[in-house]
């Protein structure tokens, strides 16, 4: 499996390095963190178990402010596919939520006012919430904006890590990922493959003192 990534990305954004201290998660894991009350953009706070409808729910790990995300000059960036994504899940019945974790860079472009901005601009069509001092991201072990994961209608785990195989652009993908893994899904069917490798900016964590 190849992903093409950008070369002018490659020198200290891209990031691939597990973090010890997190646990991947596993197919057939149940939604992890689901009763954490979260800030959407509408400034009303809901929790993940919420926003799940009858046939599963998409949990993407976004930002405003990597490039692997809003593009670049170059690339396209993964965002402009959100809105198709949130269409086609709510056409079928699947929740959609984009999580923003950068709790180091809440006041460089990825603070709720941020975000509002962000969602009004690019067009969203899902929720998009403030997962205060990375909690959510913790407990999935989350690691990359953009990072997916997709849960079933009894809301466990059937498929994570990127949306598809070129972040560049839309009109080349080859491996529509994660369309194919909802598509398998709903019709019952067994995803293949259930988990690509993430790649993207790392999300911007801080250092808890305990």
């Amino acid at each position: 499996m190849i992903l093409k990534s950008l070369p002018l990305l490659a020198a200290g954004i891209l990031f691939t390095a597990p973090h010890e201290e997190l646990r991947d998660m596993s197919i057939g894991d149940p939604l992890p963190a689901a009763d954490v009350r979260m800030t959407d953009v509408s400034a009303k706070e809901m929790t993940l178990q919420q926003l799940a409808k009858e046939n599963g729910l998409l949990v993407i790990f976004s930002c405003n402010t990597c490039p692997f995300v809003v593009g670049t000059d170059d690339s396209e960036g993964w965002e402009g596919r959100y809105p198709e994504l949130g269409s086609h899940c709510r056409k079928n019945g699947i929740g959609m939520a984009l999580v923003n974790s950068n709790e180091a860079k809440r006041d460089k472009g990825d603070g709720l006012a941020d975000m509002q901005r962000h969602y009004r601009d690019k067009g969203y069509n899902h929720y998009y919430l403030l997962d205060q001092d990375h909690v959510v991201a913790d407990a999935f072990g989350a690691r990359t904006t953009p990072h997916v994961f997709l849960f079933d209608k009894d809301l466990k785990l059937v498929y994570k890590g990127a949306i598809d195989d070129n972040v560049e652009s839309a009109s080349a993908v080859k491996e529509h990922w994660l369309r194919d893994a909802i598509d398998a899904m709903l019709a019952g069917g067994s995803i293949e493959p259930n988990s690509t490798r993430n790649i993207g900016c790392s999300i911007k964590r801080v250092a808890h003192t305990h």
